[in-house]
């Protein structure tokens, strides 16, 4: 299994409590935090509490908290009032894809209409 060491990381700081973040839900793998720049009303950060930069960093072993993650998704949607008229998930890959924190994060977005195509 590959190590990955590093040196400061935000998301890792928020996870430890070292930072100060708006949790709206927590677990002893995920956080979840409102984004400090919502792209809508809605707009909140899931992140394991393991460091893992980049989709393309996942190893096997990280299947099952990729799973919590969206299963925290849900439950932030639900308690926000949003889950039923519809949210959407992203996990932006790299700086090409918009990436500007290299610690594995879902957006999930809700509370008004989101338009398709994304951008």
């Amino acid at each position: 299994m590959r190590q990955i060491i590093v040196t400061s990381c935000l998301f890792c700081d928020i996870a430890a409590g070292k930072r100060k973040a708006d949790v709206v839900f927590e677990s002893d793998d995920v956080l979840a935090f409102r984004d400090i720049s919502p792209q809508a009303p809605h707009h909140v950060l899931v992140i394991p509490r393991k460091h893992i930069a980049t989709l393309n960093d996942l190893q096997e072993d990280d299947a099952e908290i990729m799973g919590k993650l969206l299963l925290a998704a849900k439950q932030v949607a639900g308690a926000a009032g949003f889950a039923e008229k519809g949210y959407r998930t992203v996990i932006n890959c790299n700086r090409d894809a918009g990436q500007t924190v290299f610690h594995i994060h879902l957006h999930v977005l809700g509370g008004r209409y989101l338009g398709w195509p994304p951008g």
